[in-house]
């Protein structure tokens, strides 16, 4: 008999949007009605912005993170509609991704996940205009070494991707200077981001989400829901919404994320719209376990997912 696969649901984080990216997924039934929806809750046109406004319009944090959590959720229903991956397959989100992965863990409803996305990423913009923030990707170099270079400069490492990615959050004339004189061994390449996403910098945003996020009855996960605070499993739908709260000020560790997952025995990844950047880590991280990861960036996609899971 051969071992089961287990295939994981990935949910991309900010960064990864492009313009008319909701386009494709608009021609499947019942997504214009599910945006409508949404659009109320999140007090914005998401079918719009998703459809015809421009790259400099959807940069925005306050408009990206909705847009992504969304279409996240739309392609899940088209998975879930047509029964592609197990009841119980595994979740994990990057960043804003943890929103959209907390809604098809049940944890939260779609329409409370988008919200909240809106409210972070509109708390997360404010925040960013307090004082001058940015990031840069530091690629390669020892990781050890790299977070306590990072630390001598006054920055934070915000985000441990693993494959020799991490990325650095703080003062934008302290990234500046880490861009100019990199690390020996290291390549680094600073980010068109609002500001210092996942730093103390971020503290009045999270205040902000916490107050809305009591709101909020979460529901136990129905599935292994992974949290990117350090890779674990969450049991507990409240434990995992104040975690969710926290993580604006908190690292993603992405590398550990993806150590959790080869330790359920996941032996493939479906990357969710906008889909690239995760499938790309999960290649040069969990190449000897994960084959053939997917990245869902139109629902043409959809077949590749269906073709691999007729072949368990």
């Amino acid at each position: 008999m051969f071992p089961r696969r287990v295939t994981a649901v990935l949910a991309p984080g900010q960064g990864s949007q492009a313009p008319g990216m909701f386009s494709p997924w608009l021609e499947l039934d019942g997504t214009r009605d599910r945006l409508r929806q949404w659009s109320d809750r999140a007090g914005l046109d998401l079918v719009h912005l998703g459809t015809e406004a421009d790259a400099d319009t959807i940069q925005d944090t306050a408009i990206a993170q909705p847009l992504i959590v969304a279409l996240s959720l739309l392609a899940y229903g088209e998975i879930e509609r047509q029964n592609l991956v197990p009841s119980d397959t595994p979740v994990a989100g990057h960043s804003v991704g943890e929103l959209a992965a907390a809604a098809i863990a049940g944890v939260l409803a779609p329409e409370e996940a988008v919200a909240l996305a809106a409210v972070r990423g509109a708390e997360m913009a404010k925040a960013c205009a307090i004082e001058p923030t940015s990031m840069a990707a530091v690629m390669l170099g020892e990781p050890e070494r790299v977070v306590a270079w990072l630390a001598d400069h006054g920055l934070a490492a915000a985000n441990q991707n693993g494959a020799g990615q991490i990325v650095a959050s703080g003062a934008a004339d302290a990234i500046e200077r880490i861009v100019a004189e990199p690390l020996e061994g290291t390549k680094v390449r600073a980010l068109k981001v609002a500001g210092a996403f996942h730093t103390s910098y971020m503290a009045p945003a999270e205040e902000a989400l916490r107050e809305h996020a009591a709101g909020i009855s979460p529901a136990d996960p129905n599935r292994p829901l992974l949290s990117n605070a350090d890779g674990s499993v969450v049991t507990s739908g409240a434990e995992y919404l104040a975690r969710l709260v926290k993580q604006v000020t908190s690292p993603v560790r992405w590398d550990l994320t993806m150590d959790g997952l080869a330790s359920l025995g996941v032996t493939g990844t479906v990357e969710l719209p906008p889909a690239g950047t995760l499938t790309g880590l999960v290649k040069r991280q969990l190449k000897d376990v994960v084959t053939k990861p997917i990245a869902l960036k139109t629902p043409e996609n959809l077949a590749q997912l269906a073709d691999q899971e007729d072949a368990r």
